[in-house]
């Protein structure tokens, strides 16, 4: 029982990073078509300004939630500056984005150091058996779920989800309805940026914050996106689940890098097969 417990576990835990290091891009990528390589570098970010709260002496879990706030709004400052003269130019976008991600990573190692910035887990274990289970694993796994659910009722249940839906579908004739579409372009690139540094708070007990920590996450992300097809949360969803569950198995029987390569094959794989992604086959035509 044990064994299965463990591997389901782990599939759970690996489910959670891939949903919270994605859902982010979702936005910025899957629903505003922005590919933002700088999206690593408000992980990073995330994970720093939790920390600096944290060692500040503010409870960690209201450190989570002030780091996601501060970045979303930096991404909407970023957004007003920079992205909002971009929209519609891939290579430009591209450009000025890695340069983004340059300045950011050179900004925060000449701040705080090349060194990793750490925070212990404020949770321990719970036992079962002779198997012990972070609990901040498992916390993980639950925020993620909720976090799913909350945006799907932000998008489907809500004014502001409709409203940025029909403007992304159709700026011009959003434009046509009275809606400020700046102001919705703005928002969502900042919503996108909160969800992205959320997620970087998240980790920081696990694996602390130091400037290239966007790196690692970055192309797991866009893997995970794209493979996830062109409705951005259901697609999410379904790539997440996929990767996590073969991320999990394979780094339990084997180690987490074994895993990481097994999922770039299958997801080389998958996009092989389905160009348009998992969910591609769902708006084809559309």
């Amino acid at each position: 029982m044990e064994p299965i417990i463990n591997y389901l576990f782990q599939i759970g835990f690996s489910f959670s990073i891939f949903i919270l290091i994605s859902l982010g891009l979702a936005v910025i990528f899957g629903m505003m078509r922005i590919i933002n390589l700088a999206q690593g570098e408000f992980l990073m970010l995330g994970a720093y300004f939790c920390t600096i709260c944290t060692q500040s002496g503010i409870n960690l879990w209201l450190s989570i939630i002030i780091a996601a706030l501060a970045v979303g709004i930096c991404g909407i400052i970023i957004e007003r500056l920079l992205i909002q003269w971009l929209y519609g130019r891939i290579l430009d976008t591209l450009l000025a984005t890695w340069g983004l991600s340059l300045l950011l990573v050179g900004a925060i190692t000449t701040i705080f150091g090349p060194q990793t910035e750490s925070i212990a887990s404020p949770l321990g274990n719970v036992a079962l058996g002779e198997l012990l289970i972070p609990i901040y694993g498992i916390f993980m796994i639950a925020t993620s779920l909720v976090l799913l659910l909350l945006l799907y009722l932000l998008w489907r249940h809500t004014r502001f989800g409709l409203i940025v839906r029909s403007t992304m579908q159709n700026s011009g004739a959003a434009s046509t309805l009275g809606i400020n579409q700046n102001l919705v372009y703005m928002l969502t690139f900042g919503f996108g940026c909160m969800l992205t540094g959320f997620a970087g708070a998240i980790l920081v007990p696990i694996v602390g914050a130091y400037p290239t920590l966007g790196l690692v996450y970055i192309a797991k992300s866009f893997v995970t996106v794209i493979s996830g097809g062109s409705l951005p949360l259901l697609g999410t969803i379904s790539a997440s689940s996929l990767f996590g569950t073969i991320d999990g198995v394979i780094a339990t029987i084997s180690t987490s890098v074994i895993g990481e390569i097994v999922v770039l094959f299958v997801a080389i794989i998958l996009l092989r097969m389905l160009p348009l992604g998992i969910t591609g086959r769902m708006t084809k035509g559309v």
